[in-house]
């Protein structure tokens, strides 16, 4: 990386902080409204919200010195918030917990920041909160502490499951491709007719969760013959890329195809989704055929892809 280009980095993080330490408050006397600076504000959350009990604990999780987190404790303890007292069998270590009064405070705080942050959201439509959230997520895992890598989990459908699937493949596609609302009506349509028809011994679908939220899906159908399975709907949810869920949702695909009497499983995608073509074609899938055509508002490449069993 060039220097220029450095620079240009770091003076593009400096807008953002000022932009957003201006929209959540963070420069004004108080947070949110309140009598309390955000350092006050974060003791008594972490104190309330995450159960801490020790001040070595506390320090450790804000990052703040010996002197500065005494300073801190004095005064929200001088205000009747909080105390502070010697472990029982352990003198040198020292306990703090919120009284009464505090977790009624830190219970107004939190509720305060809770508005103020609705109020942000409320001004953008529900693509654009998910776009905001999800590159917050990506700020927060590759600058914050790295945390062990969320499990991933593949269940059936549920209903609202359907819905999910059928808007964020609308909402993804047109953000990452362009494409337009026909893109969506196809996939509503291919799900209305595998809830309608489904065969739970010839057919499947998976949802897939990574720490319990939802984050991708595909789909095992009947082919064009007996012998033949289609898969169908792969999707990966942007932020969930990297941590092996394309992959898995395939193996999964492949697995039941061929522990239901399949030996052989097709698959029709376009040459722009470059991602998912190397999942497929690492899974062991040959492209067969390629056309091309005028589809969801823009001239594309369609591809069938074959892997026997």
């Amino acid at each position: 990386m060039s220097d220029q280009a450095l620079r240009d980095r770091v003076t593009q993080v400096r807008a953002f902080n000022r932009l957003y330490t201006g929209l959540i408050g963070v420069l004004e006397e108080g947070l949110v409204g309140s009598d309390y600076s955000l350092g006050e504000a974060r003791v008594l959350y972490e104190l309330a919200q995450e159960g801490v009990t020790e001040v070595a604990e506390l320090r450790r999780r804000l990052d703040l010195d010996p002197g500065y987190a005494s300073r801190l404790l004095a005064r929200l303890e001088g205000r009747g918030l909080l105390v502070r007292e010697r472990h029982e069998t352990d003198g040198r270590r020292q306990l703090v917990r919120l009284t009464d009064a505090g977790r009624a405070e830190q219970q107004v705080l939190e509720d305060r920041t809770t508005e103020q942050i609705g109020e942000l959201l409320s001004r953008l439509t529900d693509d654009d909160q998910h776009r905001l959230v999800t590159s917050m997520r990506t700020i927060s895992h590759l600058v914050g502490d790295r945390q062990p890598a969320p499990a991933l989990v593949l269940r059936p459908p549920r209903p609202g499951d359907f819905g999910w699937v059928v808007q964020r493949n609308g909402a993804i596609y047109a953000q990452e491709y362009g494409w337009d609302a026909t893109y969506e009506a196809l996939v509503a349509r291919i799900i209305a007719d595998y809830v309608d028809h489904h065969d739970p011994a010839r057919e499947a679908g998976w949802i897939a969760e990574l720490g319990g939220e939802r984050v991708g899906c595909v789909f095992c159908v009947r082919g064009p013959d007996e012998k033949t399975a289609k898969l169908r709907l792969l999707l990966v949810e942007p932020h969930a890329r990297g941590h092996g869920v394309g992959k898995r949702l395939v193996d999964e695909c492949l697995a039941f195809a061929r522990a239901h009497g399949y030996t052989a499983m097709e698959l029709w995608t376009n040459d722009v989704l470059v991602a998912a073509r190397h999942i497929y074609r690492r899974a062991g899938f040959e492209l067969v055929d390629s056309q091309p055509h005028h589809s969801f508002g823009h001239d594309l490449v369609g591809e069938t892809w074959r892997r026997e069993l």
